[in-house]
């Protein structure tokens, strides 16, 4: 192949690369998904529905650390969000924001314990493209400003039921804490970057979308559901939207303080030798 045709190719090949990039970083969530729909056709008696799910997404996890897709510092990072996510359920299932109507034996309060993995599969996403694309980020506010806000976007989840909700005020804050924040990003030999706060929409719109999946193949429902199947409002995107941040915040400052320690101990040595 010329040059000439190397180059006239080369946004496609960039592209599928990216792609494929993208869906190697989606296991997890896919691994999700197709749990959901296989259930919801097949039993596994004397399990109940619910079960089958926790078990089944408990041994694609495993197979995915001892098959080196993910490394155990990020197990240990969907952990923390299986923790985070299972807390808001509890909490949002007990103010009937929706439920889970199907009997299990692992569920807790009315939630099963597989839902805090539809959280977890975010962190897995993010921890795997943050690899696989070698990113980084340029002009990160800091902990105290980013925790502070992400610690405020998850309260609000919770008081929102009892005092106004502030997601938009939150919202702005976000674009203004972050506006000097870029993700920059490898795709083979180029390098490319985006504002944060898109990153978050796209991000966003995307669990939206997969969202709609979840409570088609009955993962769980809104009170508007429970007749039948309706699309997820697109005012959920505002939400999915702030709790990304969460995740973010939280990968971010765990990768900015690992690449320190890093960078530190490689200083060290050198110094040693």
């Amino acid at each position: 192949m010329s040059s000439r045709a190397r180059r006239r190719f080369a946004p496609f090949v960039q592209l599928l690369h990216f792609g494929c990039q993208q869906a190697m970083s989606c296991v997890f969530p896919v691994a999700i998904f197709g749990t959901l729909s296989l259930s919801n056709v097949l039993d596994v008696p004397p399990l109940h529905r619910y079960d089958a799910i926790l078990l089944a997404l408990l041994a694609v996890q495993y197979a995915m650390y001892r098959g080196g897709l993910e490394t155990r510092d990020e197990i240990k990072v969907i952990c923390v969000f299986h923790l985070i996510g299972l807390a808001l359920e509890l909490y949002k299932v007990g103010m009937g924001s929706w439920s889970y109507p199907e009997p299990a034996y692992t569920k807790l309060f009315g939630v099963p314990l597989y839902s805090g993995f539809m959280y977890a599969s975010v962190a897995s996403y993010m921890c795997q493209v943050w690899r696989r694309l070698k990113m980084d980020i340029t002009g990160w506010p800091g902990l105290v400003p980013a925790g502070a806000l992400g610690g405020a976007i998850y309260l609000n989840f919770f008081t929102h039921h009892y005092w106004p909700d502030y997601r938009w005020w939150l919202t702005a804050l976000v674009l203004i804490v972050f506006r000097r924040t870029w993700i920059v990003y490898r795709v083979r030999t180029a390098t490319y970057r985006m504002p944060m706060s898109l990153a978050f929409v796209l991000v966003g719109f995307f669990i939206w979308l997969a969202e709609n999946i979840a409570t088609f193949f009955q993962a769980w429902k809104y009170p508007d559901q429970h007749e039948s199947w309706r699309m997820v409002g697109l005012s959920k995107i505002s939400s999915w939207f702030l709790l990304v941040i969460i995740s973010v915040i939280i990968v971010a400052q765990l990768k900015h303080v690992k690449a320190g320690r890093q960078s530190q101990s490689h200083s060290n040595y050198s110094n040693w030798i």
